[in-house]
C-alpha cells in the first residue's frame, strides 16, 4: 500500500509541478489535489477537488481518501492585485486556511506527516540584523504586515499543532526567493521591469533557490527519512552563495534607477496601484537590507544539496525570462503614476530611452 498525498495550492504553477512530480514516485499510490480554483495545467493522474482550505470540507477530503501525507502549498505571497478580494483574500488562505487545514490535520487519525512551504521572509529585515540567519535566530523585530507577517503565523500554527500531535512527522521549508524559468514571484516580475528602482544607498546580498531544487527538496521532505537524515524540523532552503543587486541588474542589462528610501515606497505605492507589480513594503526591505540564510542543516540533518547555486539560478532565469519584459501598457501605466506621485519628469524620460 502507497502513500496517500494531499496537495493544497495545486492550481499554482509550483504546486502543479510538484503534483505530476510526486505521482511519479513508486511508494505512492495516489495524489490528491486541492485548490479553489480549478488548474489551468495538467496534473497528470492525480485527483482534484475543488475545495477552498478555508471551509470544513477539507476535513472530509482527508477522511475520505485516507490522507497520511499533506504537503501544503498554497501558503504564498500572491499578486494582490491579480487576486479576487486582493490582498485580505490573499491572507485569508494564509492563515486562516492553515488553521483549518491543521485543525483537520489533528483530528485525521491517518495523517503522518506534513509538509509546510514557508519562506525566509520570516526573519524580517532591519539595518540590525545579522549578517547570516540560522533556523533558531529570532528576527530582531516581527514583520508587520504582508506575506512576511502571514509565513510568521503559519509558523506559529504549525508549532502548536506539533505539539498537540507528537506523532505527526512535521517538516517546514524556509525557502529563499524562487526563481527559474516558470516563476512568478514579486521578485521576478521585479527583474522584469524594464527600469529597477532601487534604494540609494544600498546595494543588499540576495539568496535565491531554483524551481527545480524547490520540487526536489519537497519530494524528499514528504517520503521516508533516508539512512541518517531526519525529515522533520525547520530548515532554511537556499542555493549555494549570494548576489548583490547590482550584480543581478547588469547580469540582466537592466538600467536601475535610485531613489532614497522614502521615495522608493511611493513608487512601490504606484506600482501596486496600478497592477506593475507587486511591490510590497516587505520587498522594499529585502531591497534594501538584503537577507542570507545559513543552509548547513539542509545539507548535513535533511541531506538535501541544492542543484544550482544563487548565480546559478539567477543566470538560467536571466537567459529563460532576463528579456521578458512586463506588458507595456502595465509599464506606462506606472511610469505614469510615479511620474505623479514624485513630480519627476526625468523618470519617465529614462524609460522612453
Amino acid at each position: 500500500m502507497g502513500k496517500v498525498v494531499l496537495v493544497t495550492g495545486a492550481a499554482r504553477q509550483l504546486g502543479g509541478r510538484f503534483v505530476r512530480r510526486i505521482q511519479r514516485d513508486p511508494e505512492v499510490e495516489r495524489v490528491i489535489a486541492v485548490d479553489a480554483v480549478s488548474p489551468p495545467h495538467r496534473l497528470g493522474s492525480a485527483e482534484f477537488v475543488r475545495t477552498d482550505i478555508r471551509q470544513s470540507a477539507i476535513a472530509r477530503v482527508l477522511a475520505e481518501h485516507a490522507v497520511d501525507t499533506v504537503v501544503h502549498l498554497a501558503v504564498t505571497g500572491g499578486a494582490a492585485a491579480g487576486v479576487p478580494g486582493g490582498r485580505s483574500t490573499v491572507k485569508e488562505t494564509n492563515v486562516i486556511g492553515t488553521m483549518q487545514l491543521l485543525g483537520a490535520c489533528q483530528k485525521s487519525p491517518t495523517v503522518r506527516r506534513l509538509v509546510v512551504k514557508s519562506s525566509t521572509s520570516v526573519y524580517g529585515g532591519t539595518a540590525r540584523d545579522p549578517a547570516v540567519f540560522t533556523e533558531t535566530t529570532q528576527p530582531k523585530s516581527l514583520p508587520a504586515g504582508g506575506f512576511a507577517k502571514d509565513a510568521a503565523e503559519v509558523e506559529g500554527y504549525v508549532r502548536g499543532f506539533a505539539r498537540r500531535r507528537p506523532d505527526v512527522a512535521v517538516c517546514v521549508l524556509r525557502f529563499a526567493n524562487i526563481l527559474g524559468p516558470f516563476a512568478d514571484s514579486a521578485l521576478a516580475e521585479y527583474f522584469s521591469m524594464p527600469v529597477m528602482p532601487t534604494v540609494l544607498g544600498y546595494d543588499p546580498r540576495l539568496q535565491f533557490v531554483h524551481e527545480d531544487d524547490v520540487v526536489d527538496v519537497l519530494r524528499l521532505a514528504a517520503g521516508e527519512p533516508q539512512r541518517g537524515t531526519l525529515n522533520s524540523g525547520t530548515f532554511n532552503i537556499a542555493g549555494d552563495g549570494v548576489l548583490l543587486l547590482s550584480q543581478c541588474a547588469r547580469r540582466l542589462g537592466r538600467p536601475t534607477v535610485p531613489f532614497l528610501l522614502p521615495a522608493v515606497t511611493w513608487v512601490g505605492q504606484a506600482l501596486r496601484a496600478v497592477g506593475a507589480t507587486d511591490f510590497s513594503p516587505e520587498q522594499i526591505r529585502l531591497l534594501t537590507h538584503g537577507r542570507v540564510v545559513e543552509t548547513t542543516q539542509m545539507r548535513q540533518t535533511l541531506g538535501f544539496r541544492p542543484m544550482y547555486t544563487t548565480a546559478e539560478t539567477f543566470a538560467d532565469f536571466a537567459r529563460s525570462r532576463g528579456g521578458g519584459l512586463l506588458p507595456p501598457e502595465r509599464v506606462a501605466r506606472a511610469v505614469g503614476r510615479v511620474a505623479e506621485l514624485l513630480d519627476v519628469d526625468e523618470v519617465a524620460e529614462g524609460v522612453e530611452r
